[in-house]
């Protein structure tokens, strides 16, 4: 594909460069589990790369599907283009960047520590607020790395000789701060930063332009956008990607291919989704700065959200994701919840519908007392309705709400 070109169409062919040749249209999906083999020597060579994290040498030669998938390859290779989208057209050279995808986005987390610890590096360095699961993997050490958690101004004075990955999360979960990306690697230097990028999408941040070695999305999310499938995926350098590779292999963590396949066809919608979700959320926000019953919103885009100015420069936009804090705390946040009646009450993000969840009480469930997100707050993940129905929705809950 000729480049530079813009995300809108890159978003709708990337992935998709060798259907002509095979007389499709349509993603084609490979569910076989197992492939024949042209003989033993060449066989055995062929699983001995995969295992090892490399690349298949040719359509005979994929072995199981353990090691390697054409379908989840092919959505590897859009999620690695996406990333650096902003870079290629730059003129960068990008053809070391690759993706690597997992069954979900902690499959994909745990790949990347996993890495390190193999590595012979066990510790972390990783700033609050993060994802839930996240914090609870770190905090928990379940990899035999320990974890200094610190201020985001604090990283370069926590890192030691056997610090191996700084973990960040911007915009951060679930109360939506922003992070300077070019600050923290500044601040990690040789250690490798791993961006949790779920929230902002290579839509609005590609954090590999600012010198991050591992950028991961909960693919649940954005990605395929319609809550029908999960899968994680992490972009990163082509040396690190066969290192994950090689822990995906062995602990079978290998994307399914009928989920490749839903969250490669949700690409070509993501720009429009996320901002058409963007704009409605913004407006949302602003509504919810007049409401008394709430006593906080969190978002980038409201002022005070960006105080860093990251919004232009880092970020293309505040995205979708709004945090509020309720006047009353757990007993007005569930109240509200309740009386809902279109949007939906569930944990994730994302999706085509607008979801509200209460983050304490379930994804950071886990989370030390201390870095708990405070009972009154709700994370509101704005889908594509349009903001006269959502504001509709929240004003006749709120009037439930004492």
């Amino acid at each position: 594909m000729t480049k530079p070109i813009s995300f809108a169409t890159l978003a709708a062919h990337a992935g998709r460069e060798d259907l002509t040749d095979l007389g499709v249209h349509a993603l084609p999906i490979d569910l076989s589990t197992t492939a024949p083999l042209v003989d033993i020597d060449s066989g055995g060579q062929a699983y001995e790369v995969m295992a090892t994290g490399g690349v298949h040498a040719g359509q005979s030669s994929t072995v199981y599907r353990r090691l390697w998938n054409t379908t989840v390859a092919r959505f590897e290779s859009a999620m690695a283009q996406l990333e650096t989208q902003r870079m290629a057209k730059d003129g960068k050279s990008v053809s070391e960047f690759q993706a690597v995808a997992f069954g979900t986005g902690m499959a994909a987390i745990s790949a990347v520590c996993l890495s390190r610890v193999k590595a012979g590096k066990n510790h972390v360095v990783a700033v609050r607020p993060l994802y839930g699961g996240t914090d609870h993997l770190l905090a928990s050490e379940l990899f035999g790395a320990s974890v200094s958690f610190v201020e985001a101004d604090q990283i370069a004075a926590a890192i030691t000789p056997e610090t191996g990955l700084v973990v960040v999360e911007t915009p951060a979960n679930p109360t939506l701060q922003l992070l300077d990306l070019a600050d923290i690697v500044s601040q990690a230097g040789d250690v490798p930063v791993m961006v949790d990028n779920t929230f902002a999408t290579p839509v609005l941040q590609q954090p590999l332009e600012f010198g991050v070695t591992f950028v991961v999305h909960s693919a649940t999310k954005y990605i395929g956008g319609h809550g029908d499938a999960m899968g994680g995926v992490v972009v990163t350098t082509e040396k690190h990607a066969i290192e994950l590779r090689q822990v995906r292999a062995i602990t079978g963590a290998l994307l399914d291919p009928q989920s490749a396949y839903l969250l490669h066809r949700g690409l070509p919608t993501l720009l429009i989704r996320v901002l058409t979700a963007q704009n409605t959320a913004s407006e949302l926000a602003n509504w919810f700065l007049t409401q008394s019953k709430i006593s906080d919103v969190y978002y980038p885009g409201l002022p005070g959200g960006d105080a860093k100015e990251l919004i232009g420069k880092q970020m293309q936009g505040p995205g979708a994701m709004i945090a509020i804090n309720m006047h009353g705390g757990f007993e007005a946040a569930q109240t509200l919840c309740k009386n809902l009646s279109m949007i939906t009450h569930a944990v994730s993000l994302g999706s085509t519908d607008t979801l509200i969840q209460h983050p304490a009480g379930l994804t950071h469930r886990p989370v030390a007392s201390e870095a708990k997100p405070g009972q009154g707050i709700l994370r509101i993940s704005v889908g594509l309705e349009s903001a006269a129905d959502l504001i509709a929705d929240f004003e006749t809950a709120l009037n439930h709400v004492n």
